[in-house]
């Protein structure tokens, strides 16, 4: 049922007046869509039935059985569909073969498999087929459209396939044009050109303009030509298609073809409009549920077989369409059109309609998806599906593109990254991607080329490790060390090998195994591994290690970032915090190089600018404010400060200058008592250092104040001040909400 909003005009019951009011609504946005989709379809369903040797009728019995069953029981709201130019080729060849009724019977058994589809849940899986099969497949059946339509264009008959209808086309440009031909040429040209005119004038749809201005000049000029050929009346219920007879394996595979084809563009399409709306998203197995319903009916009405059009599907929702009653509607105007104009339709010159899927054809080639797919190194699957259509057939394209993208998956998964880097008078064995028995064969021949009795360090940066590869490394490991080497592996990631070795199955990733990545946190577990083995074998100390790491994996990454700062900095925010090791504070805000200028002391304490003691802190702030026009400035306090606790009485001894520094901090303990306590998440912290540590954030933002040029920036309103705590036990940010002296937590942000 469709939810409806009140209308205050109405005096009838409240159920009744939500009802009458969100029709009109969805009415006032549908109808006008439907006009223009309808307007749209006309055009398209005579020229995809023409192209494919249909009885025209047939093309719109289907726009007006897609348009009304797909629309009700399909999964998208906003899908129109009809006769489509992807299935003309297979069409063609069907109809050829079995006649036109055993076609019906087919279109409907196929309809019957895409419902077999939906309730088997298919559709996902369909989503599986690399883009560059499917974007291949469209844009080969786009090209078999276009050289065929062109014979008709130019005046001429397609050719009996696409081969032929090349090589007979350079005969056909040179030879004699008749008036077939220029009503082809003007309706390609107006198509063309319709996209360069004025808004105003594109509000009519460009296939409705250019057939009815072929139509009009044929007209008026008195041509004769092959015109639509409309019965006087529509089909009787009597139509009742026949079974096909031959080949099964023939019968089949039209049943299929048919079947995916209508599939994979209807899933294209109503996930294509899905992308540019808001709200639910479409139920794609209950998509093809109502694309089979809507086949089955259409083969029964002596229909083409029908498929969710990406064209009128964006039509749809480009005229504003806001709910299935476009889809609906336009199909009762396709009905309407049919029974009362019929004899217009008859005056549309077959030329036309050619011209118009020349157009379409040439559309489905989409450069933009070639581009994408090239990017993305699929280039030879697009190609090779390509080609398999047009050369051969549609089912055979898709088969080469299945099997060159199989070929492709296989030479990546050979030819990993595996090679060997020197590293001074040490060797690096770097391993990356997925390693199984494919690549073993390549890991041998580049282990043997490994240096004897020196020292190796084995780098594992891999996605999964499969058993034949363990056995393979840890094997090498085994002789390389009985020989007099060393091997140290410095694994990256998930611990493959290291789990390979402990005998726990390396079958997958568990959740509970996760580790921290290395490229993320280096100062994390895997240094502790290795804090002895510097001292060991003379080697360098962790840092040192981390900071050869950054240069071979972190530095190229981020050098174009770092060139761009090399001149000057313009930091965003002035970070004040403690200098406890454990707060990291690009890694707590998500920010990197260029964006913190990062003052840290004992305490995270900022003296009043009266204060003469110190004059490092107070520098930072002028510089950072003054200067550089930061527009924030934070001042970050933690659980666990050690600052506080030596403020509330548990202090080193004989440290003169940690002491002379924590007085600053003396007016904190002072206050905390007379101001009460600051609550962090709602509660009091049960460690008094903690809250201490809550108190001494908001009394460092104060003395902020004291210095003149954050009071002068926060007068222009150019800066705000922020206070910040970082629970270290629960890796946990927390901001100040200065309102209520409490800090909630930073997933529900207070407003400063």
């Amino acid at each position: 049922m469709i939810d409806i909003v009140g209308d205050e005009h109405d005096t009838g019951p409240p159920g009744r007046r939500r009802s009458t009011s969100t029709l009109l609504s969805t009415l006032r946005h549908d109808l006008p869509a439907s006009v223009v989709v309808f307007l749209v379809a006309v055009p398209l369903s005579l020229g995809v039935a023409h192209a494919a040797g249909a009885p025209l009728l047939a093309g719109l019995v289907s726009a007006v059985v897609g348009g009304l069953v797909a629309s009700l029981f399909g999964g998208s709201a906003l899908q129109v569909s009809g006769p489509s130019a992807a299935l003309t080729v297979v069409l063609a060849e069907t109809i050829a073969t079995f006649g036109w009724a055993a076609t019906c019977a087919i279109t409907a058994a196929a309809g019957l498999v895409q419902i077999l589809f939906g309730v088997s849940r298919f559709a996902r899986a369909a989503l599986a087929i690399s883009p560059a099969i499917v974007h291949g497949l469209l844009a080969g059946i786009g090209l078999i459209i276009v050289l065929g339509q062109l014979h008709v264009v130019l005046g001429g008959a397609a050719q009996g396939s696409a081969i032929a209808n090349v090589l007979a086309l350079p005969g056909r440009i040179v030879g004699h044009h008749d008036q077939a031909a220029l009503v082809g040429v003007v309706t390609v040209g107006v198509l063309l050109a319709w996209t360069r005119m004025p808004r105003s004038v594109r509000r009519v749809p460009g296939p409705l303009a250019a057939v009815a201005l072929a139509t009009t000049l044929s007209v008026a000029a008195g041509m004769d030509l092959p015109r639509v050929d409309l019965p006087n009346g529509l089909p009787g219920l009597g139509f009742v298609p026949e079974a096909p007879s031959g080949s099964w394996v023939a019968i089949t595979g039209a049943v299929l073809s048919i079947a995916l084809i209508a599939s994979l563009e209807s899933l294209l399409s109503a996930l294509a409009v899905d992308k540019l709306r808001d709200g639910p998203r479409t139920d794609l197995n209950r998509e093809l549920i109502g694309q089979g319903l809507a086949n089955i009916a259409a083969g029964s009405l002596g229909g083409f077989p029908v498929t969710g059009v990406v064209v009128r599907t964006m039509t749809n929702f480009e005229a504003g369409a806001r709910s299935r009653a476009s889809a609906i509607l336009h199909s009762a105007w396709i009905l309407g059109c049919c029974v009362f104009l019929a004899g217009a339709l008859r005056l549309i010159p077959l030329a036309a309609l050619a011209g118009l899927l020349v157009y379409v054809g040439a559309k489905l080639v989409n450069v933009t998806s070639l581009r994408e797919v090239r990017r993305h190194g699929d280039l030879p699957v697009y190609l090779a599906t390509l080609t398999g259509a047009v050369a051969v057939n549609l089912l055979t394209g898709v088969a080469a593109g299945i099997a060159v993208s199989l070929a492709l998956m296989l030479r990546r998964m050979l030819f990993s990254g595996i090679h060997i880097e020197p590293d001074g008078a040490r060797t690096r064995v770097v391993i990356e991607g997925a390693l199984t028995f494919l690549s073993v064969p390549r890991l041998t021949t580049v282990l043997a080329g490994v240096p004897e009795r020196s020292e190796v360090t084995l780098e594992l940066f891999v996605d999964y490790l499969d058993h034949a590869a363990f056995d393979c490394l840890r094997g090498w490991q085994c002789a390389y060390e009985r020989n007099g080497g060393v091997v140290v592996v410095d694994e990256i990631g998930h611990p493959w090998f290291e789990r390979g070795k402990a005998g726990v199955p390396t079958v997958r990733r568990g959740v509970a195994s996760r580790v921290v990545p290395r490229w993320l946190a280096p100062w994390s577990e895997w240094q502790a591994e290795h804090l002895e083995l510097p001292a060991q074998r003379g080697g360098s100390v962790p840092l040192c290690r981390g900071a050869s790491e950054f240069q071979r994996r972190t530095a190229p990454l981020l050098r174009r970032t770092w060139d761009g700062l090399a001149h000057g900095q313009a930091p965003h925010t002035l970070f004040i915090t403690c200098g406890d090791a454990r707060i990291v504070p690009n890694l707590i805000t998500t920010s990197g190089p260029g964006d913190l200028f990062t003052v840290r002391n004992i305490g995270n304490l900022v003296p009043p600018a009266s204060a003469e003691a110190d004059f490092s802190v107070g520098a930072a702030i002028e510089y950072a404010v003054g200067l550089l026009r930061v527009r924030e400035v934070v001042v970050c306090g933690h659980s666990g400060c050690g600052a506080m606790k030596a403020l509330l009485g548990d202090a080193p001894t004989g440290l003169t200058q940690l002491g002379g520094w924590l007085r600053h901090g003396e007016e904190t303990v002072r206050r905390r008592e007379s101001e009460g306590p600051v609550l962090l998440d709602g509660a009091r912290p049960g460690r008094e250092a903690d809250q201490l540590a809550l108190h001494n954030v908001v009394r460092q933002l104060e003395n902020l104040r004291s210095y003149p040029v954050v009071e002068a920036a926060l007068a222009r309103g150019e800066l705000r001040l922020t206070g910040m705590y970082f629970d270290v036990g629960k890796a946990s940010v927390y901001l100040l909400d200065a309102a209520h002296r409490s800090f909630t937590s930073a997933a529900s942000p207070v407003k400063s």
